[in-house]
């Protein structure tokens, strides 16, 4: 159902191509007026935001719209009498919302920065299919995550403060606008445990080189780890959400 929203993947295409542009600008400029040797190099840097910004609907930003209605008109009920484990079910649901856009914008995003925008391809062989191992792993964190945020609407109602608080932290600490190797000596060490570096930055840095391809088991890793242990969170969440939800008429 999803992959039949061109006009809005369009529409996307052209909002993410324009911010694109402007994030590319100001790096050029921060990189022309430095003489301090950067951990990225520019063309790196530039591969990194075009990326960012083929991928962002795979970053894990906002909640599921649909369960925002049934949780907050009580068609929620009908979720439960289905003959499915619910969470896999709004993980599933999280699975098509995230890759569905995606693939609409992400192949037309890369045809346009690689031809006219500087985006290079792959660092090697190696770190393509490394890049494409840690996508993978990105995505089913993210789903991880954004399971929790549909989850957590069992008690909000409204999605407005998750709405507001969980972009600018996925955002940041996933390096969706600045590179995290970019980022003061002092964090370093807190951002790679993070789970959010495992959304975008550490695919990102394989692709163009910066992290080598040989590391990519400990990118996995991360990524399984962080995983494993949202799965487990959200469905202790999810097993107490509904053992305690009153929905009203019907």
């Amino acid at each position: 159902m999803l992959l039949q929203y061109r006009a809005a993947a369009v529409a996307g295409f052209g909002t993410q191509l324009f911010w694109g542009l402007i994030m590319v600008m100001i790096y050029e400029a921060f990189y022309r007026s430095t003489t301090v040797r950067q951990p990225m190099e520019l063309g790196q840097v530039v591969t990194y935001v075009w990326l960012g910004q083929s991928f962002l609907a795979m970053l894990p930003w906002n909640v599921d719209s649909e369960i925002r209605g049934m949780v907050r008109q009580g068609a929620v009920a009908y979720e439960l009498l289905r003959p499915v484990d619910l969470f896999n079910l709004w993980y599933s649901r999280a699975v098509a919302t995230r890759t569905a856009p995606t693939l609409l914008r992400s192949a037309p995003m890369f045809i346009t920065a690689m031809l006219f925008f500087g985006m290079q391809p792959p660092d090697s062989i190696a770190s393509g299919f490394a890049w494409a191992a840690a996508m993978i792993g990105a995505l089913m964190l993210g789903c991880a995550i954004s399971t929790i945020l549909n989850i957590s609407l069992l008690w909000t109602i409204s999605s407005e403060g998750v709405s507001r608080i969980v972009p600018a932290l996925v955002l940041i600490f996933s390096g969706g606008i600045i590179p995290l190797p970019l980022f003061p000596d002092w964090a370093q060490q807190t951002l790679r445990v993070l789970p959010f570096a495992g959304l975008a930055d550490f695919p990102y840095r394989l692709y163009v080189g910066n992290i080598p391809p040989d590391r990519v088991l400990f990118v996995l890793a991360h990524q399984v780890a962080w995983t494993i242990a949202f799965v487990a969170l959200g469905r202790a969440i999810l097993s107490r959400g509904v053992r305690i939800m009153v929905v009203q008429g019907g």
